[in-house]
């Protein structure tokens, strides 16, 4: 395993850490969460980060926190912004007993996502008070955010230079965070990227045109390489194993942190070369047709499309495109068959894409409703 600084937080870090969502019964267990941790520590990940908003995730933490080297452990967990002080509060002394801990070493906020979440965060007499004492008492030792928000709602969170870490989407296949990431450097953040196995791509599951692409790496190796391999100032990726059996794919990236290597580079032109099957179609992401008035989330919509053409990556649009309507403000957006044809996003786009037929099409390929899917040409 290799280890990097978190940032300003000083702490050092294992490149990959074991993210908590997924310890969670049934299909979790104490026994089997036990083996999962010692196997990771086995491994030298040393950061281990859950969430209140994962169910009984930081409980059955606490139930095996008595068996872990806890003095060599870094531990993350998350809450979400609260109305007030006392809620806070509570709710930090409450994570406290469930994980059995005296001390949470890197404490985020959960889900800045939105501007009013933001603005709650930002209330000098709100949840930040209760944040602050507990810091003060040294319950607390380092804070930072998490975020499945826009960039712009990124941006202003970490230019706020509140925070020692950022805790956020960004992967070869979802690179529009990427002036966050290189802001959260100039300011000396740790930078933790969030499930790039899973959010990433579900590339623990590739098709095989992505397999071929790869060549000779596995997909999941491929992508922690050009995130930890081309970004330094990338610090940890998590991952969320339920079985021991699933850190195996991983194995060859957890001792690798060298810089990006030629014939890695070569996989990165062949991946990069294959947008162009997309051909006049290719949305860039750019974010400009937005806002929508049926408040479709057009950039996603498309970004999904542009996988499922390109990669094959029909699965896992499926996955995410299921999300829609679903999520709230961690995954914001209507489905594209909401769409009016109203045609207001057509004068902002810079590549003078069909939106409205573009997102007819995606609906088609990859809602998995029975009823109310259709093709754009037989409206």
């Amino acid at each position: 395993m290799r280890f990097r600084r978190f940032g300003k937080t000083g702490l050092t870090t294992s490149t990959f850490t074991m993210g908590g969502m997924r310890f969670l019964p049934p299909r979790v267990n104490e026994e089997q969460m036990a083996a999962v941790v010692q196997r990771g520590l086995d491994l030298g990940i040393n950061h281990i980060e859950t969430a209140r908003g994962y169910g009984p995730s930081e409980e059955l933490l606490g139930k095996i926190m008595h068996t872990l080297p806890r003095e060599e452990l870094i531990i993350t967990t998350k809450i979400a912004p609260t109305d007030t002080e006392e809620e806070m509060w509570r709710f930090i002394n409450e994570s406290l007993e469930r994980m059995k801990v005296s001390c949470i070493d890197n404490f985020d906020y959960h889900g800045i996502n939105t501007w009013e979440i933001l603005e709650k965060y930002k209330r000098p007499d709100g949840c930040r008070r209760a944040v602050e004492r507990a810091r003060n008492q040294g319950l607390i030792r380092h804070v930072g955010f998490s975020t499945h928000g826009p960039l712009e709602v990124i941006m202003a969170t970490i230019n706020t230079e509140e925070f020692e870490s950022v805790n956020l989407h960004y992967y070869y296949f979802n690179q529009r965070n990427r002036p966050a990431v290189d802001r959260a450097a100039e300011l000396d953040m740790g930078v933790f990227i969030i499930s790039p196995a899973d959010k990433g791509g579900q590339l623990f599951n590739p098709p095989a045109r992505l397999m071929e692409l790869t060549r000779p790496l596995h997909p999941l190796v491929f992508n922690a390489r050009w995130l930890l391999g081309l970004h330094p100032h990338v610090h940890t990726l998590s991952f969320g194993p339920s079985f021991v059996e699933e850190f195996e794919p991983h194995l060859p990236a957890f001792d690798d942190d060298a810089p990006f290597r030629p014939e890695e580079q070569e996989i990165l032109n062949r991946l990069d070369r294959q947008w162009a099957i997309l051909g006049a179609e290719k949305c860039t992401f750019c974010w400009d047709c937005l806002p929508c008035p049926e408040t479709i989330n057009i950039p996603e919509v498309l970004r999904l499309r542009n996988l499922a053409v390109a990669f094959d990556m029909t699965d896992f649009g499926k996955y995410r495109y299921k999300m829609f309507e679903a999520a709230g403000h961690w995954f914001p957006g209507n489905k594209a068959d909401k769409c009016t044809k109203c045609g207001d996003c057509l004068p902002r786009c810079p590549e003078k894409l069909d939106i409205p037929k573009l997102l007819f099409d995606t609906h088609d390929r990859l809602s998995t409703e029975e009823v109310g899917k259709r093709l754009f040409d037989k409206e």
